[in-house]
């Protein structure tokens, strides 16, 4: 991985202190997917799709 220089890591630091929901969401998402990608047995995935269903029947 590449060294982000400090002017970088300042802009960084402060679209995160602006964006706390956002980056948290853009996280949650992230780890989402990996599980489901990488980690998920047949159950979970199963019961991730009752989620789903009953998530779009909120929205």
């Amino acid at each position: 991985m590449t060294k982000l220089s400090e002017s970088r890591k300042k802009a960084n630091a402060k679209w995160d202190a602006k964006n706390k929901e956002r980056k948290k969401y853009i996280n949650k998402r992230s780890t989402t997917k990996s599980f489901i990608l990488n980690l998920a047995t047949k159950d979970d995935l199963d019961q991730i799709e009752k989620f789903i269903e009953e998530r779009r029947k909120e929205l």
